[in-house]
């Protein structure tokens, strides 16, 4: 985190010959906004005097309420480097406030703050490692995505058969020139799906990061003439994009989900915390999986979990524990897709893990064998439960979890849970080619 004064920042922008300042800010549903402002208006922006109407923005507020205003926050001034060199582009991410003063409670990244907030009052610092996938597709001859691609890559191949490699291979070095740090990049198992993993990072700058990361992807893809979608399944028969988030708490600069003398190297802080998401995991998933389609993603057979379990030794449940031991102790949480919220999804999981050290909530036995091929009596036997299947199921689920609607706060919630209400019954309004196909000719 670079600590920019505003002498800093306006030397920077002179110096570096920036025109426009670019201020973005995140709405309730995980999509990028941003205001933009010529250098001439940098101190008004710098003072937190730029105004934009909150009644337009999803989740914000009513008409009656709707001036909001614009806190830059000076850490997250990037140049943009994909923009041109002279007259350059910058952006600073924004808090938002009312005009009384006070943070405005359905800023995205005002939920993760108060969450980390909360942390660090019992001593800890949340780090995390987000593993980001996506795909690049085709585009017409107007420019428009498609589904298609011509390639036919898998799991860690490479070119030529990895079509979007010298894409790829941009998007990460346009993110390093931007401060980002990643840890690896490859091709992921279907064809035109691929993967970027960050460097671990405190909570809110990882958030941050990874929507830089969505707009970097999505500019350099297009570069090349693809389309870069974080949709979580957008094709049938092939896997899904997912955001496994890998997480640890820190007290003094010591991981504290490290115990050497433990049988798995697991804290009883790192199983309370595991103990926790398990709890509060269906309430959850209206945020970290938070699309109709997102539940195309979380089905038996395309290596996505499904199943309410956690492992040290395989892939198969929602939790799993890397073998990288030690000072590198993580816990791995599967179930997140890459269109979720990230302020929102790593404010629930940081206050659901709190839950479980709070009130020591003992996760159940390891399951370490492959959960897809046990029987249906087999996971009752064990009482190994499953995730929501669909997005209503989820927001019910999410309607009974009193302790993850305070985490995201009565306006967000609110507002949240009718927007997914609205979406789900326009999706239940749609006929289908899937629809059209089995029916038309039949009935």
């Amino acid at each position: 985190m670079k600590n920019y004064t505003r002498e800093d920042i306006v030397k920077l922008v002179e110096e570096e010959d920036v025109e426009f300042i670019r201020l973005q800010f995140t709405d309730m549903l995980g999509n990028l906004k941003n205001i933009a402002v010529t250098a001439n208006q940098l101190n008004k922006a710098l003072e937190n005097r730029c105004v934009f109407d909150g009644s337009s923005i999803d989740g914000f507020a009513g008409i009656e309420e709707s001036d909001m205003y614009l806190h830059p926050d000076l850490s997250t001034l990037e140049i943009f480097p994909w923009r041109p060199q002279q007259g350059k582009v910058a952006r600073m991410i924004c808090d938002i406030y009312r005009p009384d003063g006070t943070p405005f409670e359905g800023d995205p990244r005002l939920v993760l703050r108060r969450a980390l907030r909360e942390a660090q009052d019992m001593g800890y610092t949340f780090e995390v490692g987000p593993e980001c996938e996506f795909f690049l597709f085709d585009t017409d001859e107007n420019a428009m995505p498609t589904t298609q691609t011509h390639e036919q890559a898998g799991y860690f191949d490479l070119g030529p058969l990895d079509g979007g490699e010298n894409a790829r291979r941009e998007i990460v070095m346009t993110l390093e020139d931007m401060g980002l740090i990643m840890e690896a990049s490859h091709h992921e198992e279907a064809p035109a799906q691929h993967e970027i993993d960050f460097r671990y990072d405190e909570a809110l700058t990882a958030a941050d990061n990874i929507m830089t990361f969505k707009l970097a992807v999505r500019t350099i893809a297009k570069r090349h003439g693809l389309h870069a979608t974080f949709m979580p399944k957008p094709k049938y028969g092939v896997n899904g994009s997912g955001m496994h988030i890998n997480m640890s708490l820190h007290r003094n600069g010591r991981n504290i989900f490290e115990d050497q003398k433990d049988a798995n190297g697991l804290s009883r802080e790192a199983y309370y915390f595991i103990g926790g998401i398990m709890k509060h995991i269906k309430g959850m998933a209206a945020v970290t999986n938070q699309l109709v389609n997102s539940y195309k993603r979380l089905v038996p057979g395309y290596a996505a979990p499904v199943y309410i379990a956690w492992s040290t030794t395989n892939r198969s449940p929602l939790i799993r524990i890397p073998a990288d031991r030690g000072g590198n102790t993580r816990i791995e949480l599967r179930s997140p897709d890459s269109a979720a919220n990230p302020y929102l999804t790593l404010a629930v999981c940081l206050k659901a893990g709190l839950d479980g050290i709070v009130n020591r909530i003992e996760p159940p036995e390891s399951v370490d064998c492959n959960i897809y091929t046990m029987s249906d009596a087999e996971r009752k036997a064990r009482k190994i439960e499953s995730l929501p299947g669909t997005l209503i199921e989820a927001v019910e689920e999410l309607k009974k979890d009193s302790f993850i609607l305070d985490v995201l706060g009565k306006h967000v919630a609110e507002r949240y849970i009718a927007a997914k209400e609205k979406e789900w019954q326009r999706y239940r309004a749609q006929v289908s080619e899937w629809e059209i196909q089995e029916y038309l000719y039949r009935y």
